[in-house]
């Protein structure tokens, strides 16, 4: 326990300068995009990248390890006992475990077809397995040295209002859109197991702002042949986004979730500041600063958070994942399921009604599907929407939904599938009459 005495000398200058330093390299690793070999993207991206590249041959066997660990270890620790969620999931992890196997040794030629495994292992399996330990070291310089706090209060009267969460998300929110959803998933489990979000304010931010990265949307973009309207799109795509969870925080299920703490944690509900907002930030930022641990002890806790994350994610990519891949390529479900959505496409005046049902509905298995069922389309406007609707969903079952499950934040498969509808429907009224004025 820290005495009063030791708190005073941590908070004096010579300790606030990790707020300065640490925080400052977690901004430069999430935030600052730079140019390497051609490449423009966030420094964090650029070390996932050298690692892929350099470590190429012992990459697979580091990503087959923690897929081992990941499908064991609810065994191991009797969890798979405790829900039938869990139970499925874990037989499910036992399962992509085998797709693990199969497809580093002699896939079948199914599971060979470039559009299943290699899609599944090369674009979502790989990066993950990444970018999720990796980046959850550099989180806990943006996370742990009071910036988050720091920046809370001072964006507390637009995200409380808004959003119903606390102003600290606001960090959760930039993270997610900039770094990858994974990552964002990592910060909001972190914070509500400290009793800092309630179950609903976790279930809003891990529904609402934690999409896929800025880099993957270049991915969509350069796929719908966009990148001639690149800063159109990303910009248009954020707010649309942020309008989409103000409105969906408002509708069942987010609003029935109760607003109750996490098991154990004591409760650390965010201060309601109405006068010298920078003063107090910079309390609050001094008070988190006296209570982190070593730089050594903080980095490692949080490197093994997420290696734990990545390894309960990864099963479930391969076997969701492949469930979702195989039933939207060999059965017509997806077809059937679009007919939901032609209503909303044809009252918004798409071209092509239909194709953008199914390409909507498609979004569910994965969110790069979408675009590959419009990229040939000779309509703008249909491109620009559909590639806005991909983002904006936010939750997919390849990766997204196992990285939700994988978390504490109590929210069902039944609640992420009506917000998933909810969100498309709004995206789709929203961003359409919008892309016939713009474009």
């Amino acid at each position: 326990m820290m005495s009063h005495t030791d708190e005073a000398q941590e908070t004096k200058p010579a300790g606030t300068w990790r707020f300065f330093a640490y925080s400052a390299i977690g901004i430069v690793m999430f935030f600052v995009p730079i140019t390497i070999a051609g490449t423009s993207t966030i420094p964090l991206d650029h070390i996932v990248t050298a690692i892929r590249t350099f470590a190429a041959p012992v990459v697979p066997f580091i990503v087959l390890a923690l897929i081992l660990l990941g499908a064991v270890r609810p065994f191991v620790t009797g969890t798979w006992k405790s829900s039938v969620t869990k139970g499925i999931f874990a037989v499910l992890g036992v399962v992509g475990l085998v797709v693990a196997i199969l497809i580093l040794t002699s896939p079948p030629a199914w599971l060979a077809a470039e559009d299943i495994g290699p899609f599944l292992w090369d674009k979502l399996v790989i990066p993950v397995g990444l970018i999720v330990p990796v980046g959850a070291i550099f989180l806990a310089l943006l996370v742990g040295y009071g910036l988050m706090e720091f920046i809370g209060v001072l964006v507390q009267p637009i995200m409380r209002p808004v959003f119903k969460t606390p102003g600290r998300s606001a960090i959760d929110a930039v993270a997610s859109f900039v770094g990858s959803y994974s990552l964002g998933l990592l910060i909001t489990n972190r914070v509500y197991k400290e009793g800092k979000y309630t179950a609903r304010e976790a279930a809003i931010i891990a529904t609402g702002f934690s999409t896929v990265s800025a880099t993957f949307m270049i991915v969509v973009a350069k796929t719908l042949d966009l990148m001639d309207h690149w800063l159109l799109y990303f910009f248009f795509t954020l707010v649309v986004t942020f309008v989409v969870t103000a409105i969906t925080v408002h509708l069942p299920p987010l609003r029935s979730i109760p607003d109750t703490y996490f098991p154990g944690a004591t409760p650390q509900p965010e201060e309601k500041v109405t006068k010298h907002r920078f003063r107090v930030a910079w309390r609050e930022a001094k008070a988190t600063l006296a209570e982190t641990p070593s730089l050594g002890r903080n980095l490692w806790v949080n490197f093994r958070d997420g290696l734990l994350m990545a390894s309960s994610i990864l099963p479930s990519i391969l076997s969701v994942g492949l469930i979702g891949l195989l039933l939207a390529k060999y059965t017509p479900i997806f077809d059937w399921l679009g007919w939901i959505f032609v209503p909303f496409t044809w009252v918004t005046q798409l071209s092509d009604p239909v194709l953008a049902g199914k390409a909507s509905a498609l979004g569910i298995v994965e969110m790069f599907l979408p675009a590959t069922q419009v990229a040939g389309s000779d309509d703008l406007v249909l491109r620009f929407v559909i590639a806005v609707v991909s983002v904006a969903g936010i939750i997919f079952f390849s990766a997204m939904v196992p990285s939700i499950l994988a978390t504490e934040i109590p929210i069902s498969v039944g609640a992420l599938v009506i917000i998933w509808f909810e969100r498309v429907v709004l995206t789709i009224l929203i961003s359409a009459p919008l892309a016939h004025l713009l474009l």
